[in-house]
């Protein structure tokens, strides 16, 4: 029997004006997997990731969350969807004027249903599970590395206890050494608490040490009209001897049969 699906993307396309990002995407994503987007720039992965919280409405198709119709549903159940839903940017996103205390504080405060000490201690439990040191809650932004500033936006995510963690291109920017930190995290989270997560990324480093599935999107811009633009949907262990060699030129780094702009 199958688990009930978190996500279910079906025939979804976005368009931009004349640039057509996404096509004809469908797929399934099961409560508790921890999936990975892969593929070039320019594919469509940050659009793909932002479209699951209705960030982003696509152009035609639909996308389910729970049985929900994200697609065309109120704002009320938007509202209620996201609340679900956690979601890691690619910087961080913090807030600049605010503390790291009061940054991953600020969704518990929207809700207006915690005390002051039911906040300050789910700020130190969150801050304390992703690693931050003692002391960290009073620092700006400004004071922090880029890998200190990801594990707090990860720790404002986190505050919520979501049912789904989304990562946009968690480790880009970050050292080899910071990369592990933050896969560690990722595995952590997971292992702490039943969670469905979506991590857009090109490290494949990432790929391998978090992820149970991986989908890769190709660009559509190298694609005819009838080419399906997702080119691989299956474990990390069957990327590297897969038979298209788009595929195994991503994965490899391989810039000889790239195509030229």
């Amino acid at each position: 029997m199958k688990q009930p699906a978190a996500f279910e993307l079906r025939e979804v396309a976005v368009s931009f004006g004349r640039q057509d990002v996404l096509r004809g995407v469908t797929t399934r994503i099961p409560a508790g997997e921890t999936i990975a987007v892969i593929g070039e720039s320019g594919c469509g992965k940050t659009v793909f990731l932002k479209l699951l919280v209705g960030l982003l409405a696509p152009t035609s198709g639909t996308i389910h969350f729970d049985g929900l119709r994200i697609t065309g549903s109120s704002e009320r159940e938007l509202f209620q969807a996201r609340l679900r839903i956690g979601f890691l940017f690619q910087s961080g996103a913090l807030f600049d004027s605010l503390s790291v205390f009061d940054n991953v504080a600020f969704g518990l405060r929207a809700q207006k249903k915690w005390t002051d000490k039911e906040i300050a201690d789910k700020v130190h439990e969150r801050l304390t599970e992703v690693g931050m040191p003692d002391g960290a809650a009073v620092k700006m932004p400004a004071e922090l590395s880029g890998g200190m500033k990801k594990r707090v936006g990860l720790a404002r995510a986190l505050a919520l206890d979501p049912e789904v963690m989304l990562y946009d291109e968690p480790t880009t920017g970050l050292d080899p050494i910071m990369t592990d930190v933050i896969n560690r995290l990722i595995v952590a989270v997971r292992r702490r608490r039943p969670i469905t997560s979506v991590i857009v990324t090109h490290e494949m480093r990432t790929v391998r040490a978090v992820a149970d599935r991986v989908v890769m999107l190709y660009p559509l811009r190298h694609l005819g009209p009838d080419q399906a633009q997702v080119i691989y949907d299956g474990p990390p262990t069957g990327l590297e001897g897969h038979a298209d060699s788009r595929v195994r030129n991503f994965v490899a780094g391989d810039s000889e049969t790239a195509i030229v702009e």
